[in-house]
């Protein structure tokens, strides 16, 4: 059914022992030492920058892991996921997550980072978990005829095959050593959309056009992109009920009452005075309906579709405490909404934006109307990004980086 509409349009070798009784001649079979722990390392690379999806399997049972590796290009961690991650030099060192610790023995790991580079991008090969060597063995003992109970050791080496390609996972980034972190810490759903292959969006990203459609249209774009090489394209179009978004298949219920959000939005034309939307939280305590992020009075604005509150109140003074979104760069945006307490704060290219903020104090200006709905504590289930249009207003806008977790992300 078609939302109502708007009141204003507006992520050592283990040595073999081989012994003989003493004095008696034995000949022992070749013997092949086991490598503690395997590293495959599979990189999706495009001009300067790269992913890699590192998967660890080890032997024996492990209750926490550190794997490092040293890179012999002038590669550089901006990201990781699924790893707290750091680069000193040439040397990479990725610890287990808080979740990801324990590792069953012949059990495995994985989680991935995101880099740049300049000169080349070699595969690096002298990866060590705790400081002992993986994917080679040390020397270990051959046959031989021993006469004192002590072997004759000669050197076999243990193949591993190459790594398998794994699609770049969509898990729970850490911030890398870049001092403005692009990486998400603690975040359950994090994509900066690389793993996809262009045109429509598709595996964790479905098209979707709830109540209506018009004439917009979601893509993979591959020339612009906040970071990488792609970035999701919407082309929203003017006209009441004109709806087209992308639509994230990791539920956020896991998450926990307290959700931060952060992405990066490029757009093209001013905010216009009717209200639109470009992002949608849907709420399951509040009927499914939408918590919405966008735009009215050409100033950003939270929008509650069940009741259609508007965050802040669309009076000069009350827009005056918002933000106007800019146009012709990259714009973070990032998000706490608190549905233990009903809370919501909101940061703009890193500032906190004082007209986007519910406190359970009622502020002139800013969210007296927000708070008119007693105990609202919203329960958020999904995210979508796109474009909404009520009436007037038409923009293409760009999205990329997008984190979602427990804990703020940062820009």
């Amino acid at each position: 059914m078609p939302r109502p509409r708007r009141r204003q349009a507006t992520l050592v070798a283990a040595a073999v022992v081989l012994s003989a009784g003493a004095g008696v001649a034995a000949t022992m079979p070749t013997a092949q030492a086991a490598s503690p722990c395997r590293v495959d390392y599979t990189v999706n690379q495009w001009a300067g920058g790269f992913t890699a999806s590192v998967r660890l399997a080890v032997t024996e049972p492990r209750a926490a892991w550190t794997l490092t590796w040293t890179y012999a290009g002038d590669q550089r961690v901006t990201s990781a996921w699924n790893s707290q991650t750091s680069q000193s030099g040439a040397v990479v060192t990725a610890r287990n997550a808080a979740w990801n610790g324990a590792i069953a023995a012949g059990g495995s790991v994985e989680f991935g980072l995101q880099g740049t580079y300049g000169a080349g991008n070699p595969t690096p090969t002298d990866f060590a978990l705790d400081g002992v060597p993986c994917n080679d063995a040390a020397p270990t003992p051959t046959a031989g005829t021993p006469t004192s109970g002590a072997p004759t050791a000669g050197p076999t080496a243990t193949a591993f095959p190459t790594a398998t390609p794994t699609a770049t996972p969509a898990a729970t980034p850490t911030a890398g050593p870049d001092p403005q972190p692009a990486g998400c810490a603690g975040a359950v759903l994090c994509d900066g959309f690389e793993g996809q292959a262009g045109g429509a969006p598709s595996g964790a990203w479905t098209v979707t056009a709830p109540n209506c459609t018009g004439t917009g249209t979601a893509t993979v774009d591959t020339a612009v992109a906040h970071a990488g090489g792609k970035s999701i394209r919407i082309d929203g179009t003017a006209g009441y009920c004109n709806h087209v978004f992308v639509r994230a298949s990791q539920s956020l219920s896991t998450v926990g009452p307290v959700i931060y959000g952060r992405y990066y939005v490029r757009h093209t034309t001013p905010l216009p005075p009717a209200h639109v939307t470009f992002m949608a939280l849907r709420d399951d305590n509040d009927g499914g309906r939408d918590l919405r992020m966008g735009g009215q009075n050409s100033a950003l604005q939270w929008n509650r579709e069940s009741d259609d509150a508007t965050l802040p109140e669309q009076s000069p003074n009350g827009v005056a405490l918002s933000r106007a979104l800019p146009t012709g760069q990259w714009n973070c945006v990032e998000f706490q909404v608190d549905g233990s307490l009903g809370h919501i704060r909101t940061w703009l290219n890193g500032a906190e934006v004082p007209g986007l903020a519910v406190d359970g104090v009622p502020t002139r200006d800013i969210d007296s109307q927000w708070l008119n709905k007693p105990n609202w504590r919203p329960a958020l289930s999904d995210l979508r990004l796109g474009w909404e249009s009520y009436g007037d207003g038409a923009d293409t806008l760009w999205f990329d980086d997008v984190a979602v977790g427990s804990a703020r992300v940062g820009c």
